[in-house]
C-alpha cells in the first residue's frame, strides 16, 4: 500500500459533504480521495464539482470497488445501505469507515464484523463524540481511577424541535428508527466507552410518536413531511449490565423542554462526572466539591475531521481504530432490544 492512503467515498449526501470529504481534504499529506460514488446523478455531479480533484466517479459502488488503487472506503449512505456497501467493500479488500449506526440491526452488524475479521480489514464506526477533547480527558480521569466503580449513567440526546427536514430520517424502512437510532446511538456509544464496555444483559424501553405526524408542529431543522413520518419522536430505556451497572437513555427529536441536552452523567464510587459542561464531583476532607477541568485548546476542534484523520492513520499504520466494529455491534444489540421491548411491553434479554 502506498504511503498516502487512497480513499473512495460511497454516498455524496449530507454527511459526505459535511464531514468526510472536508475532513480528508484537510490531511493531504496522509490521504487523498480518488473516487466518489452515488446512485443519484445530481448528488454525484454537485459534489464532484466541489471536489474537482476526485477523478473517478461512479453510480455503482461495486464498480468503484474494482479499482485496485483504493485502499479504504468511507460509507456515507443512509442506514439501510450500510450493510451491503460495507460488506462488499471489505470483501473487495478495502478498509472501511462506516457512518453510524453500524447497520439497521444487530444481525447485519454481526455479519459486517465477521467479514472484517475474515478479511483482516479495519472496520471503524462513525461515533465521532469520542474524539472530543473533553471526552478524551474524562476517559483519562476514569482510567486513572478518579471515578472508581461506575455503577450508573444517564445518557441524554434531546432535541426540542429537531426533526430533520431532509434525507430519510423520518422513514423507518430506510433509517430503522427515529432519534434513538440517529442521535441516541451517539450518546450511548460514548457512555459505553466511558464505562469500559461492560456486557449488556437486558433492556426495557419505550418509544413515543406524539409530534411527528402532526401538521401544526414547527421544525427548527427544516419542515418535514408529517404524512410520511413513520419513526418515533421520543424514546427512553433502562439498560442493565452483567456487572450490575445500569444506563438510563433518553433521545428525542421533539420534546417540550426548556433547552436541548446532549449530556452524559456518570456516577461512580469515588466520583461523578458530566460531559456538558465537563465537570467532576468528588468528596475530599469531609466535603463534596465540583471542578471543571480546563483542557489546552478546549473543544475547539471538528470531531468529524479528527475521526477522518484517525481512520486514515489507522489504515496507514495498521493500527486498531478507537471505535471498532465490535463496539458498533454492541450498540446495535442494545438498540434492537430497546425497540423490541417497546413493541412487546416487557424487558428484553440481550444475548
Amino acid at each position: 500500500m502506498a504511503k498516502k492512503v487512497r480513499i473512495g467515498v460511497i454516498g455524496a449526501g449530507g454527511i459526505a459533504n459535511g464531514a468526510h470529504l472536508p475532513g480528508y481534504s484537510k490531511i493531504p499529506d496522509i490521504c487523498e480521495v480518488v473516487a466518489l460514488c452515488d446512485i443519484d446523478p445530481a448528488a454525484l455531479k454537485n459534489t464532484s464539482e466541489k471536489y474537482p480533484d476526485i477523478k473517478h466517479l461512479f453510480d455503482d459502488h461495486r464498480k468503484m470497488l474494482e479499482m485496485p488503487e483504493i485502499d479504504a472506503v468511507s460509507v456515507c449512505t443512509p442506514n439501510y445501505a450500510h450493510f451491503e456497501t460495507t460488506v462488499n467493500s471489505l470483501k473487495a479488500g478495502k478498509h472501511v469507515l462506516c457512518e453510524k449506526p453500524i447497520a439497521m440491526n444487530a444481525v447485519e452488524a454481526a455479519e459486517m464484523v465477521s467479514v472484517a475479521r475474515k478479511n483482516g480489514k479495519i472496520l471503524q464506526i462513525g461515533y465521532n463524540s469520542r474524539f472530543q477533547p473533553s471526552n478524551q480527558a474524562l476517559k483519562r480521569f476514569i482510567e486513572a481511577g478518579e471515578l472508581g466503580d461506575i455503577y450508573y449513567a444517564r445518557a441524554q440526546a434531546l432535541r426540542v424541535r429537531g426533526i430533520p427536514g431532509w434525507g430519510v430520517f423520518i422513514d423507518k424502512e430506510k433509517q430503522g428508527g427515529g432519534p434513538l437510532i440517529d442521535i441516541g446511538v451517539h450518546i450511548l456509544d460514548l457512555t459505553l466507552w466511558m464505562m469500559g464496555h461492560p456486557k449488556p444483559v437486558a433492556a426495557s424501553g419505550i418509544t413515543y410518536q406524539k409530534f411527528g405526524k402532526r401538521p401544526d408542529v414547527v421544525g427548527f431543522m427544516g419542515q418535514w413531511d408529517h404524512t410520511k413520518f413513520t419513526v418515533e419522536d421520543f424514546a427512553s430505556a433502562l439498560i442493565r449490565f452483567e456487572n450490575g451497572a445500569t444506563i438510563v437513555l433518553e433521545a428525542s427529536f421533539v420534546a417540550n423542554l426548556r433547552q436541548e441536552a446532549h449530556n452524559l452523567t456518570l456516577l461512580g464510587t469515588e466520583g461523578g462526572a458530566e460531559t456538558n459542561p465537563f465537570s467532576i464531583t468528588q468528596e475530599r476532607h469531609k466535603s463534596v466539591f465540583t471542578y471543571e477541568p480546563k483542557i489546552p485548546g478546549g473543544n475547539n476542534i471538528n470531531t468529524h475531521h479528527a475521526e477522518m484523520k484517525a481512520f486514515a492513520e489507522c489504515v496507514r499504520d495498521g493500527k486498531e481504530p478507537l471505535v471498532t466494529g465490535e463496539h458498533g455491534l454492541m450498540v446495535a444489540r442494545i438498540m434492537d432490544a430497546i425497540y423490541r421491548s417497546s413493541e412487546e411491553g416487557c424487558e428484553v434479554k440481550i444475548a
